[in-house]
């Protein structure tokens, strides 16, 4: 990819969305990781955040996914369905990876943020879900006759 042009990856990533700037990223990314680290993806939090493109969910991802690190990435999704479900009230997505890992054991992390997002993504979504018609908000809360309202 470090050799490829910014319109090239581009074209290749674009069904993705973001893909103006998520390709000069990839491309810079690239760059420094043959460069840098002998085209191998560094095994930290500290040195895969330093990467054009790499936040602390992605260095979460990579780190849990690729190497099998405990972490618990925290997107959007998973942020607004932690707030929904109790788990945490709190505003930002810092606080709620926070809150998680405080209720949960850290072996338990590398699935349980993949178990929410496809638990998510089939019954309860991020948006289409009011937070009195899934499972497990039924559960949580029988006599909830009103939505909640998430905070962003």
């Amino acid at each position: 990819m470090s050799r490829q042009s910014v319109e090239r990856i581009r074209k290749i990533i674009q069904p993705c969305g973001l893909s103006p700037q998520k390709s000069k990223a990839i491309r810079e990314l690239s760059k420094i990781l043959v460069e840098e680290h002998e085209g191998v993806v560094p095994q930290s939090f500290e040195s895969l955040e330093k990467l054009p493109g790499v936040g602390h969910k992605t260095a979460s991802v990579v780190m849990a996914q690729a190497f099998g690190v405990p972490a618990f990435p925290i997107d959007t999704h998973i942020h607004r369905l932690a707030q929904r479900w109790g788990l945490t009230n709190g505003r930002s997505v810092v606080q709620t990876e926070k809150d998680l890992k405080s209720l949960f054991p850290e072996s338990s992390w590398n699935c349980l943020h993949l178990q929410i997002i496809f638990y998510g993504r089939e019954h309860c979504t991020a948006r289409g879900c009011d937070g009195t018609v899934c499972g497990i908000c039924r559960e949580l809360y029988p006599k909830r006759r009103k939505a909640v309202a998430t905070k962003k």
